[in-house]
């Protein structure tokens, strides 16, 4: 299983990281030097956040995605690879196409079995279960002596939250929360949510003595 992050791929570079490159093929390759896509051979290759490719990399990436054939940098032999393909990305790539950021023919190379991973704000009732989790991981993570209790009801108020960052946001809500009460219980009362551009603020008059909580 080999894993390559696409947005961490300079642009120069693409071409001896994906295919490899021979010896002496340009200043520095001392060596021979096998591709993701050679060393993944017999395996898995995922394309972590293929959204992130610049166009001269997507034009590259078409030939060994029809055919699993490839040559390397520097190279006249044509290598064939039998490599199961993954594509992840949290982007809009159907968006991407129609702004012309991203190649058509790509998408059409990767987009054989779709996966969609719904946000954490279609998938509530999940979050009490990851939060739980993630407790235990964190403690451990930090190394306090046990993990703490949590008080009743603190999880249920996380998830009237939407988490637009997903699990990352609350991973890290979770650990500031250790953090702050290592011995527990954990609260969240610190919590403070982002609000929404688009949520209106209401404003009470303090004045109001009979202001309701409607």
């Amino acid at each position: 299983f080999i894993k390559v992050n696409c947005g961490a791929i300079p642009p120069g570079v693409i071409e001896s990281e994906v295919f490899g490159h021979e010896k002496g093929a340009f200043t520095g390759a001392i060596s021979q030097r096998r591709g993701c896509f050679e060393r993944a051979d017999g395996g898995t290759l995922l394309l972590d956040e293929i959204g992130e490719l610049s166009a001269e990399a997507q034009v590259r990436l078409l030939r060994v995605l029809q055919d699993r054939s490839f040559e390397r940098v520097g190279g006249s032999t044509v290598q064939q690879v039998d490599v199961r393909l993954l594509a992840a990305t949290n982007r809009d790539l159907e968006s991407m196409v129609e702004e012309g950021r991203f190649r058509r023919d790509l998408l059409f190379r990767i987009n054989v079995f779709p996966i969609r991973v719904p946000p954490l704000r279609e998938r509530r009732f999940d979050i009490p279960a990851l939060a739980h989790h993630l407790v235990r991981k964190k403690a451990r993570e930090i190394a306090l002596p046990a993990v703490p209790s949590t008080r009743p009801g603190a999880i249920d108020f996380l998830t009237g939250y939407d988490w637009p960052g997903n699990v990352r946001e609350l991973e890290n809500v979770i650990e500031r929360e250790l953090i702050l009460r290592p011995e527990g219980p954990l609260t969240f009362a610190d919590f403070q949510p982002r609000r929404s551009r688009a949520e209106p603020v209401m404003v009470l008059d303090e004045g109001v003595a009979d202001a309701t909580l409607d």
